[in-house]
């Protein structure tokens, strides 16, 4: 990446946790459009997940989500793993009160510390001019951009139509833990 911007070409960074589906291949089409290079990650951040929560289980496929970023032109699939992430000694964390701990992160205690720090590693990793979100974690979109704000990281943080199903249901990796039953009325919440 360091190449690219010596080259003055612009970077556009797509953060994910895998398991991709058309939601994410929505925001690296307008990352393609609106940059000349574009950067998709891959990480499944243990500290977004409290410790009841489906880390262990979380749908992680990293074959099938390389074969995806290359088939939807993006230039790079960056997957570290943890220790390159979070190395033993690191014990900053990143946090947005307030807004952080509300709503969801009412009864998800720490989930968006998680997110603010993975995040602003990966801004500051890539020096992304642009990054790309999905409206549909709205909360999430909301620390994030609170976040690079009061960092002045100069990334400009883009929020993305919420894609949906064919039934409604907005897409999301976690909607493979849906029963039959739950899959049926699930859609009906957003109406």
């Amino acid at each position: 990446m360091d190449e690219w911007r010596r080259s003055g070409l612009s970077l556009g960074l797509v953060p994910t946790m895998g398991a991709l589906h058309k939601g994410h291949l929505s925001l690296v089409k307008r990352s393609v459009a609106e940059n000349d290079r574009t950067c998709v990650t891959l990480f499944v951040n243990p500290k977004q997940f409290g410790q009841s929560e489906d880390f262990e289980v979380y749908p992680r496929d990293e074959n099938a989500d390389s074969q995806a970023v290359q088939a939807w032109r993006a230039d790079i699939l960056f997957a570290p793993d943890l220790d390159e992430m979070y190395p033993a000694a690191a014990v900053t964390s990143v946090s947005v009160p307030g807004l952080g701990d509300v709503l969801e992160g009412e009864f998800r205690a720490g989930l968006f510390t998680g997110v603010a720090t993975i995040v602003s590693k990966l801004l500051i990793q890539s020096m992304a001019d642009r990054a790309y979100f999905g409206e549909k974690d709205y909360q999430q979109l909301r620390v994030i951009k609170q976040m690079a704000a009061d960092l002045d990281i100069p990334t400009e943080i883009i929020g993305c139509p919420i894609v949906r199903d064919d039934d409604g249901l907005a897409l999301s990796s976690r909607n493979s833990y849906l029963t039959l039953e739950e899959r049926a009325i699930a859609p009906a919440l957003h109406s």
